[in-house]
């Protein structure tokens, strides 16, 4: 499966994990106390430089963005058409700030990266006997690998409709993305038991 991580050393990457998970959360409780027009462009400006930095080819971070930005523009000009032209921007500046600043994490932190750090911030809820730490690192670290796999599943089963000469929608591509999507989770599944991953 591919990872959204770029192999590479920058200094981005060589700061912490926990460090820039931090980072992160702190900078999306900001954005969200802030409806100004300046400091949500200038979020928006300081994520893409950040994201700059990774060492992606640009062409290639536009790439992987691009659906993503899709969905933002969509849910603005939602903002546009039922609430206001003010709220259609903060919301556009807002998103497009944090989705760079999630893209620069997720590209300079391994997947094995954030299974420790998630399963390190799980660790209390364990002691308190709620859940198993190992378990929601485990979950986190599957949903990350799972997500690329998807999309990129998505896209050739969409190609391979256009090359039949058949229309691509969404119906029709959801249901065998579907099957091989639960086939994979079974056999990862299996895997995992067979290893002895989870504990009873």
């Amino acid at each position: 499966m591919k990872s959204l991580y770029v192999e590479t050393d920058t200094i981005l990457h060589r700061l912490s994990p926990r460090t820039k998970l931090v980072a992160l959360a702190a900078i999306s409780i900001a954005l969200f106390f802030t409806r100004s027009y300046a400091l949500l462009a200038t979020a928006a400006a300081a994520g893409a430089f950040s994201y700059l930095l990774v060492g992606l080819p640009v062409r290639e971070g536009l790439r992987r963005l691009l659906p993503v930005f899709a969905t933002i523009a969509a849910v603005a000009v939602f903002n546009f058409a039922f609430n206001s032209a003010e709220e259609a921007i903060v919301t556009l500046l807002r998103l497009t700030a944090l989705m760079l600043f999630a893209a620069t994490v997720t590209a300079t932190v391994t997947v094995a990266g954030f299974i420790d750090e998630i399963t390190a911030f799980a660790r209390p809820l364990e002691r308190l006997g709620i859940l198993q730490a190992a378990d929601i690192g485990l979950a986190a670290g599957l949903v990350i690998r799972f997500v690329p796999e998807i999309l990129n599943r998505y896209a050739a089963i969409s190609e391979a409709h256009a090359a039949r000469g058949l229309k691509v929608h969404f119906l029709t591509v959801l249901t065998p993305l579907i099957i091989l999507t639960l086939r994979d989770a079974d056999n990862i599944a299996a895997a995992i038991d067979a290893r002895g991953f989870r504990r009873q």
